[in-house]
């Protein structure tokens, strides 16, 4: 569409995955606004639901799926369905992602290999579903979350760091690959977000986790607590024409927490 502002998505089909609350929730919102119609992915079907059905309520077009990222025939079915309702997609969010602490000396095999499987290896599932489409329409966008984690490192948590490292070796790796097609891969790292999930994970903690809360807040620049509306504009800017420049690139949504 001619002169429309740069960060509109009007025409644009957004697949994101763990859309159902959190950053996810909040970037599906945001894009709809934006004029994208979405595709709310999530294991928590009433969650997906949930947000889908706001997008709609608001006038945008959204449907959900009850889905998991490690479920190949589901996010192939999801990708046809998206082709049949709105005609393709065009931006890719790989947000879906868990985050159990645990040591590395307890671990299982079982707790280790979940995390892997979730949060990198259903990066990689969704992304070659939806690259061949993109490979075709020779354009797209694929917005990867990882965490500051990987620059600050944390306790109980190697399996979780381990995946979203890999999630930028694995931005870096399709930027090179994608990008003779115009296709665009770039990540985020978000720090301390107050989600909701967060704020159960705080209270069943008591004491300890709202003074670990505190001592994030007191390493960053900015001293409040960020919110998954602020996460999904940096989404949003990866996603629209604002950054046509950038691609392999990893940008850092913290606070102020890792300088680098």
């Amino acid at each position: 569409m001619e002169n429309q502002p740069l960060w509109r998505l009007d025409g644009k089909v957004a697949f994101i995955t763990g859309a159902g609350a959190g950053i996810g929730e909040a970037t599906a919102k945001l894009f709809a606004q934006q004029g994208a119609s979405i595709i709310v992915f999530d294991r928590d079907g009433s969650g997906a639901e949930g947000v889908a059905g706001a997008i709609r309520t608001a006038g945008g077009k959204a449907f959900a799926v009850a889905g998991d990222v490690r479920d190949i025939q589901c996010i192939k079915d999801t990708v046809d369905r998206a082709g049949a309702e709105f005609g393709g997609i065009h931006i890719l969010v790989n947000n879906a992602g868990i985050y159990p602490r645990a040591a590395v000396i307890e671990m299982s095999d079982e707790q280790w290999n979940e995390v892997l499987d979730i949060n990198l290896k259903g990066a990689f599932y969704c992304t070659r579903a939806v690259v061949p489409q993109m490979i075709k329409r020779r354009t797209g966008k694929i917005i990867n979350i990882s965490s500051v984690n990987i620059h600050v490192g944390a306790p109980n948590f190697s399996h979780y760091i381990a995946s979203k490292g890999g999630i930028i070796g694995f931005t870096r790796a399709m930027a090179r690959e994608l990008g003779e097609y115009n296709i665009h891969v770039n990540a985020v790292t978000p720090g301390a977000v107050q989600t909701e999930a967060e704020k159960r994970l705080v209270t069943q903690q008591g004491q300890e986790g709202q003074k670990a809360v505190d001592a994030i807040v007191a390493r960053q620049c900015l001293k409040r607590r960020l919110l998954p509306p602020e996460i999904a504009a940096v989404c949003l800017f990866l996603a629209s024409d604002l950054s046509d420049s950038m691609t392999g690139q990893t940008l850092n949504a913290d606070g102020g927490n890792a300088l680098y």
